[in-house]
């Protein structure tokens, strides 16, 4: 039996010694090699953090100790230490989250899995076991370095080290590229008499020794205060050139570090000099991403953070894909538009290559800007460039829209900046579950003054509606899009005078039953519908209104000529585009019935993205089904009658 196998709890850790600690984590790595090879997920920044999650288990005592994930992507070997080993499922329909999900075990307690958060979290549960007396409980964020550029993360840590006795240790896995040159033998001395200062400084008596010191100088008068100043002047400057320091000592919080994050012996001892502490600590870890795979090692773009299924060997795909990406469309796109437009400029949080921006950076170094962390940043600074002359197009994923929404509000659409806001992965995303669907932006754009959102439905459209987009000058535009990859070319049959397009009329007959109002990537499975319908004798047309806001006034004269409106959409029904479009009519004078089809307002669970849609009927049968229904008579919405029926009644259930 491998020492993995019995490892149930955080507990069982306990009786391992350092060789047996060492043999577990490269059982851990090969685990995690190959199984997440056979599902995708996660590799590298799990690979990176094996002794780092073992040491937490090992010094702390979980759940009674809250442990918290920034961002949860790298909780796979804390499932591993708390019994969960059923990897097999790893973010399929119905098996293991790829995040911290509390309906899997009371070790987790995060989930949201939106960077920069932790050390809220963490704010908040230790100021609530301080008031509830439960203050020998500790909280312990490990949050990597990427998280550290949010502006939420320090607002936290302003609030954390006001409190001096609260016990809240934040350990920064840091793995980024300067990892590299801390190592060596010069490195290592210095480390280990590091250590040995880190030791000295986080005993209670040098604290007390020190504020007592403190005390007397400065009640010595002007001398002593000089005294004071001066000594802690030299202090804090030995301390900056033997190992900065940065703003936590600034604030008043204890640092701890750097630290080697693989040496396993290394993270227990600051991890338990850290415990004994009397106040909030944070422990610098220095760690390799992808540690001890070849491949991710090897890959310089961001050594497998993550990855599709994958030949445990080598590293290569196994599934070439077998068509373009709507991301990669993107990227083409944006980069020759700046070929020919100086004043294109693309803006991104940390993720250049995820949203397709490598290769206009290539090509245009200097107008490429990555923020970092900081979607709400972005958006302002968006609104700046474009007061400066400049068009800037600000890439993030739909699910980050959210924390940028009241940015593009007060900050670009108020002030009528021509910004361009490409949503990445929009709709249901699959894989990663709740917090990465970007189901909720076309309901959150429904309220924006002066927004005008597109939502292509192929790659042909993708490219024409970019290209109009970045044309607006005076309000702010968005494009959003699938993730994954785009289907085929879907012609037209039509485009009429403001940019709607028709892309099916079936059956004959001046009244026509059915308008099919198509948004964006749902083209196929609207047509679909149609034909469904049509076989059961039901005139439809199909529309694409390429715009969906402002609601094109064809739209409206289209529902005033038909008997039932159909809206389709990945987005969330409730204020959705069905919606907005039922309020339009409404104050058109149009009564035509309209069903709005689209996602439950609730977090819909991982899978992927056709589990996702036909677990919550958003597929061709159920819209068929229904829509024939509601055209009968019986169900609600009711069509309008043909000419000489009487309107359906009795129908509506009662309550």
């Amino acid at each position: 039996m491998s020492l993995l196998q019995t490892i149930n709890e955080p507990r069982d850790l306990q009786g391992l010694n350092m060789v047996e600690m060492h043999q577990l984590a490269d059982e851990i790595r090969t685990f995690l090699i190959d199984n997440v090879a056979r599902t995708g997920g996660h590799l590298g920044p799990n690979l990176g953090v094996v002794e780092l999650t073992l040491g937490i288990h090992r010094i702390f005592e979980s759940p009674r100790d809250s442990i918290i994930f920034d961002t949860g992507h790298q909780s796979y070997v804390h499932k591993l230490v708390t019994g969960r080993r059923d990897f097999a499922t790893l973010r399929q329909q119905g098996g293991l989250s790829g995040y911290p999900e509390r309906a899997e075990s009371v070790h987790d307690i995060v989930e949201s899995s939106h960077a920069s958060s932790s050390l809220s979290w963490a704010d908040g549960i230790s100021r609530a076991r301080k008031l509830t007396g439960e203050s020998d409980r500790y909280v312990v964020a490990l949050v990597g370095d990427g998280a550290l550029t949010g502006g939420m993360a320090w607002e936290a840590v302003n609030n954390i080290a006001a409190d001096k006795d609260r016990r809240v240790v934040i350990v920064v896995n840091d793995n980024g590229r300067s990892y590299a040159p801390t190592i060596g033998g010069l490195a290592d001395q210095l480390a280990g008499l590091r250590r040995q200062l880190d030791k000295f400084r986080t005993l209670p008596a040098y604290e007390h020794t020190m504020d007592k010191l403190k005390v007397r100088l400065k009640d010595s008068g002007a001398v002593g205060q000089f005294a004071y100043k001066s000594l802690h002047a030299t202090k804090k400057g030995v301390k900056d050139w033997w190992a900065p320091q940065g703003l936590f000592e600034d604030l008043g919080m204890k640092y701890l570090g750097p630290i080697d994050g693989h040496n396993q012996a290394a993270v227990e001892e600051a991890l338990q000099q850290a415990k004994h502490f009397s106040g909030p600590v944070i422990v610098h870890v220095l760690t390799e991403k992808g540690r001890g795979y070849a491949p991710a090692r090897a890959d310089e773009a961001d050594q497998f953070h993550a990855v599709g299924v994958i030949d445990p060997e080598t590293g290569e795909p196994l599934k070439k894909a077998s068509a373009r990406s709507w991301t990669s469309v993107f990227g083409e796109e944006i980069a020759d538009i700046a070929d020919g437009r100086e004043d294109i400029v693309a803006i991104t949080g940390a993720m250049l290559q995820p949203v397709g921006l490598k290769a206009m950076s290539e090509r245009h170094p200097d107008r490429v800007l990555d923020v970092g962390i900081a979607e709400q940043h972005a958006m302002t600074s968006a609104a700046g460039l474009a007061f400066g002359g400049l068009h800037p197009v600000v890439c993030i994923y739909a699910t980050f829209l959210n924390r940028a929404f009241d940015q593009l509000l007060m900050d670009v659409a108020l002030h009528k900046a021509g910004v361009t806001v490409i949503l990445d992965r929009a709709g249901v995303t699959g894989p990663d579950g709740p917090s990465h669907h970007g189901m909720w932006d076309m309901a959150l754009m429904q309220i924006i003054p002066g927004v005008h959102l597109a939502a292509p439905r192929d790659a042909v459209r993708l490219r024409e509606e970019l290209r109009e987009a970045v044309a607006i000058k005076d309000a702010p535009t968005v494009v959003r899009f699938s993730k994954g990859e785009v289907g085929p070319e879907i012609v037209a049959l039509e485009r009429l005078h403001d940019g709607v397009e028709v892309l099916a009329r079936l059956g004959s007959g001046e009244e026509r039953d059915v308008l099919i109002v198509s948004v964006g990537a749902m083209s196929e499975l609207c047509l679909d519908v149609a034909g469904r319908l049509n076989a059961q004798g039901v005139t439809v047309t199909v529309v694409d209104p390429r715009w969906v806001l402002p609601v094109p006034r064809s739209i409206i004269g289209l529902a005033a000529r038909h008997r039932i409106v159909v809206c389709v959409e990945d987005g969330v029904r409730a204020g959705g585009v069905g919606s907005r479009i039922r309020q339009e009519m409404r104050a058109a004078g149009v009564d035509t019935a309209l069903n709005e089809v689209g996602l439950p307002t609730e977090f819909l669970a991982h899978g992927t993205r056709g589990e996702v849609m036909d677990r919550v009927g958003l597929s061709a049968a159920q819209i068929a089904n229904d829509t024939l229904a509601q055209v009968l008579g019986t169900k609600v919405p009711f069509a309008r009658p043909l000419p000489g029926q009487d309107m359906p009644t009795g129908q509506i259930p009662q309550v």
